[in-house]
């Protein structure tokens, strides 16, 4: 059974805190159990997923209940949001409605008895995540109660993760991160959860805790605050996800808190396949080894092997039991991310050394960048210019160019008023850095980089 600690022996202290509310795990499993009784047997639900406690009792129900949960991004615009249900077949909600949706809506809470519920087989599908949708529709990921059990597991040994944790984080609920990382994690594991409702630095501080996640623009907000930064040097665990988190904010919390940051590595299909350890080297830009039970291959594009040398990019390739079962009503696409023999294609380029760490150069269609006969990988170009005192923020991509087939081009945030100027003296900065080819060809400035709710940049908005 997934959340086996709802059982456990700590089950009348506070499990679940969002904001100013709580709920015991006796709590939780009493409501989720009484809710269960009102939802459609083996029929996907959406929840619209805000952080609220209804949210965590109404995910909960469905995982107890068998019925496949959808969590809905409580920001979705109506053409997402019709196809998500849509796709989904959702029949209702569970607690609260999106307010575009005229779907029939059941309560949370409020529910009558609830007996014994029967734990769904481990292959039926506990979840339906939406991926992005940044190369055409969301697909609709099938997540199974085995994949998420041996995932959350896998990240367990990787980071000694025990029911004597706390684990603070302000992240979207409708996500792998902050859904099931962070709750549906604690649950299992037996630890506590408290979700501060916003990410900023000034929540995280106030919350005692041993494990906190956060994304990159949350570390970043966190590293410009040196007292809230100080505040978690008590912490045992400062966990960033989601997208790269840049090499000078890496150095700036291990200096303000005493820890160097875990960064991991997963996907929606995949959960996390990739992190570095509670106990054993961190290094700035790299997302560690396997977890438990997984193997990762990197290859050409020609389906020839890598050198394990960590300076060789070749195309991401993982195995292992979180992975996915298929993308829903999406056979063709499900059959077109899996190799004859069985890896899972991640769409990421990325490097390993001899030692299994691996460095995530990004998503082959935007961040592998072929300039002038080379392959540039964009992560290495941005931590390069992330070194320069006056880039806050930097995006590289490659563009279409005549001449080169891409140039390579920088989006930069700046703080520095004298723009007219700085353009030149950063491509200067990368060139002394790196090697000649893979300086920028053009700095673009912005007051601020396209992100998504989970703080991954947007490259495909830049220079449309």
């Amino acid at each position: 059974m997934l959340l086996t600690s709802l059982d456990a022996a700590t089950r009348d202290a506070a499990a679940v805190t969002i904001g100013e509310q709580s709920l015991s795990r006796a709590e939780l499993l009493s409501a989720a159990t009484a809710l269960t009784s009102a939802l459609p047997a083996e029929h996907p639900v959406a929840v619209y997923a805000e952080p609220t406690l209804d949210t965590v009792v109404a995910v909960t129900a469905c995982l107890l209940a068998g019925a496949p949960v959808v969590p809905v991004p409580p920001d979705s615009g109506s053409a997402e949001l019709r196809h998500i249900l849509s796709d989904a077949a959702v029949e209702c909600w569970a607690g609260p409605a999106h307010p575009e949706s005229d779907l029939p809506v059941i309560p949370a809470r409020g529910h009558a008895g609830g007996g014994a519920v029967l734990p769904p087989a481990d292959d039926a599908v506990a979840m339906i995540l939406y991926t992005s949708g940044t190369t055409g529709a969301p697909k609709g990921v099938n997540l199974s109660h085995r994949a998420l059990a041996a995932g959350i597991d896998a990240v367990a040994d990787a980071w000694q993760w025990s029911a004597d944790d706390t684990v603070v984080h302000g992240l979207p609920l409708f996500h792998l991160h902050g859904l099931v990382l962070g709750v549906l994690g604690s649950l299992r594991i037996g630890s506590r959860v408290v979700h501060t409702v916003k990410p900023r630095p000034e929540r995280y501080a106030a919350v005692p805790g041993t494990m906190y996640f956060g994304v990159p623009t949350v570390w970043s907000r966190i590293a410009a605050d040196d007292d809230a930064a100080r505040a978690l040097s008590g912490a045992r665990l400062l966990v960033s996800g989601s997208a790269p988190l840049p090499t000078p904010v890496f150095h700036r919390i291990t200096e303000l808190t005493g820890h160097a940051p875990i960064e991991r590595y997963g996907m929606s299909e995949t959960m996390i396949t990739l992190s570095t350890r509670a106990v054993g080297d961190r290094r700035p830009g790299s997302v560690g080894q396997p977890v438990l039970g997984v193997q990762t291959r990197l290859r050409t594009e020609d389906g020839q092997g890598v050198p394990d040398d960590g300076e060789s990019i070749g195309r991401l390739q993982v195995r292992g039991p979180m992975l996915f079962d298929s993308y829903l009503n999406r056979p063709e696409a499900t059959a077109e991310s899996w190799t004859d023999d069985g890896w899972f294609i991640t769409g990421d380029v990325a490097t390993r050394d001899m030692q299994g760490f691996h460095r995530i150069v990004g998503r082959e269609s935007v961040d592998l960048i072929k300039s002038g006969g080379y392959r540039v990988g964009a992560g290495e170009v941005e931590t390069a210019l992330l070194a320069h005192p006056a880039v806050r923020e930097v995006a590289v991509v490659g563009q279409a160019d005549a001449d080169l087939g891409q140039r390579i081009v920088a989006y930069v945030v700046t703080d520095d008023t004298d723009r007219a100027q700085l353009g030149g003296r950063l491509i200067e900065f990368v060139t002394g850095t790196l090697s000649h080819h893979k300086r920028p060809r053009d700095v673009i400035f912005l007051d601020e980089l396209p992100r998504n709710a989970m703080g991954k940049v947007q490259k495909k908005l830049l220079g449309s």
